[in-house]
């Protein structure tokens, strides 16, 4: 009996795209509702929610494709090139939002972030507050956020894989 052996970027590439275009599309809900300087909690659950799907039914496709045979490390390696082309995608639209969509963007979430800060600890000295604000816009330039983007998006996307691949794994016998 014969055995094909699927390919991870034939299963990655549309699942990552859709994980991304749904994740932006969810950005885009956010913004027209006037929700982005707020981060409203459920646009997180809803977009790892959506990541969870993505990953499992790209699993899924893959051990189809691959004649029921999963391994531990196939299902890694899917999970996380999925993730990374989505976390692509969520890089580039982030750019675009925070360049040309929205310039003021950083600005304002500054002046948010200080506001809240000044909320929970109305105590704070001014050098404090000069301390903090100089390191959330370090930490707010888009090259930081882009890593911290893609960063996240790998590790949480290892692991959904690793727990998915451990729930379906199915190893392909040592005579095929």
């Amino acid at each position: 009996m014969e055995y094909q052996k699927a390919s991870v970027k034939k299963v990655a590439l549309p699942y990552g795209a859709i994980l991304g275009l749904l994740t932006v599309m969810l950005s885009v809900i956010v913004y027209v509702m006037d929700l982005t300087y707020e981060q409203p909690w459920w646009q997180g659950a809803i977009g790892f929610g959506i990541m969870i799907l993505c990953i499992i039914y790209g699993i899924k496709s893959f051990k189809a494709d691959n004649s029921g045979f999963l391994s531990l490390g196939e299902a890694i390696k899917v999970g996380l090139a999925i993730s990374l082309i989505a976390a692509i995608f969520g890089v580039i639209f982030n750019l675009l939002f925070m360049t040309v969509i929205e310039p003021d963007f950083m600005t304002n979430m500054l002046a948010v972030t200080e506001d809240n800060m000044l909320e929970q600890n109305p105590n704070m000295t001014q050098d404090q507050i000069d301390m903090a604000m100089g390191i959330s816009e370090t930490m707010m330039s888009p090259g930081i956020i882009s890593a911290i983007s893609i960063i996240m998006t790998l590790f949480f996307g290892f692991i959904i894989s690793l727990i998915t691949g451990l729930v379906m794994k199915v190893n392909r016998p040592a005579h095929i």
